[in-house]
């Protein structure tokens, strides 16, 4: 019964950000899906096992290794390799929405609530979400951890398993790539 509590806490705590970053490496909700639905399934059996983490940034980095591996699997698989292309989720929601909720509930609270301004801020966030997807995966995974999960460039080498300075020039070169596919949407001074 204790690993079951333990299990439901950390789905609730780490669902959304692995979601997230299926979300980015597969391009598919029900693929996302399912890579962190087997995340789980190997962070329970990793527990049942006996194996323990150091610390809890010990356990998020390995749920984060576990999440990509999972995605890195699915794109090698014939089922990945030959189906046909499908576009995006129109009705997707924003996978980085849990990154940047504290964030609006505290704009919201601030400033009264105005329609137009929510449906502005939707719009842009769908625009610069398009924009982010249509990036090559090494600059989306460094954009997604360093920028919407707040980790730094250090840690984030430390999870993908690159240096520091390639993490810097992919987030340097990334951001050109964002602000070149976006000037047009927006007013880059």
């Amino acid at each position: 019964m204790q690993l079951h509590l333990k299990i439901d806490e950390k789905i609730d705590r780490y669902e959304a950000m692995l979601f997230g970053i299926a979300y980015l490496r597969l391009e598919n909700r029900q693929d996302a899906e399912d890579a962190v639905q087997e995340t789980f399934y190997r962070y329970f059996l990793h527990l049942k096992s006996g194996r323990d983490f150091e610390d809890e940034e010990h356990e998020k980095a390995w749920l984060i290794k576990v999440v990509v591996n999972c995605c890195r699997k699915h794109r090698r698989s014939a089922w990945a390799r030959h189906r046909s292309e499908t576009p995006l989720d129109d009705q997707a929601e924003n996978p980085f929405a849990h990154g940047a909720k504290e964030h609006s509930q505290k704009m919201a609270e601030s400033s009264p609530a105005v329609p137009e301004d929510e449906v502005l801020r939707r719009e842009n966030g769908a625009k610069v979400l398009s924009a982010v997807m249509a990036l090559p995966v090494k600059y989306r995974d460094v954009i997604h951890l360093f920028y919407y999960e707040g980790m730094s460039v250090r840690e984030v080498g430390a999870m993908l398993g690159r240096k520091e300075s390639t993490v810097t020039s992919q987030l340097t070169r990334g951001r050109e790539l964002l602000r070149e596919s976006l000037k047009e949407e927006f007013d880059f001074a």
